[in-house]
């Protein structure tokens, strides 16, 4: 089986994206930390965040840096009973990847039943996202991460506090 990094580089290559991994000696696990390592704005970086709806749907929610995730809002924007934030296992095996190094897409199943996309997001033209470690982080225009996720803008955040 792939590395995680490598299979985001080759997801990349299907998709014919000319897309550089910034591979960084320090972790980049937390937003902040990936923040302070790219020299952007905490709201750039999006956390691929993993859900469980109704406990059988997987939720992938792609949130900015500077948001918290509001179970309640994922909840209502996918008209779900019940949301809760997934284990690290269940993060990996319905991923692939370890909780600090998801990335957006490249996912080692099809398990994935809905993608939504922070709507704070719109207020960067160029994010960052983890490339499948927590060493790794890209560069996407968020136009291209929202065509490539196929996901749904949604209010499903609010600030940190």
């Amino acid at each position: 089986m792939a590395k995680s990094i490598d299979r985001v580089r080759e997801y990349f290559r299907a998709h014919r994206l000319d897309i550089e991994i910034h591979e960084l000696p320090n972790s980049t696990r937390t937003a902040q930390l990936a923040a302070e390592a790219v020299g952007c704005e905490l709201g750039q970086i999006v956390k691929s965040l993993v859900f469980i709806l109704d406990e059988r749907d997987t939720v992938l929610a792609l949130v900015a840096g500077d948001r918290r995730a509001d179970p309640f809002k994922i909840a209502r924007a996918l008209r779900a009973s019940t949301v809760r934030i997934a284990n690290a296992n269940e993060v990996r095996a319905r991923t692939g990847f370890a909780i600090g190094g998801v990335a957006p897409f490249a996912h080692t199943s099809d398990e994935i039943a809905a993608r939504l996309v922070d709507e704070s997001l719109s207020r960067f033209e160029i994010v960052w996202a983890a490339a499948g470690t927590p060493h790794s982080v890209f560069p996407i225009a968020r136009e291209t991460l929202l065509r490539l996720t196929n996901a749904q803008v949604a209010d499903i955040t609010s600030k940190e506090e």
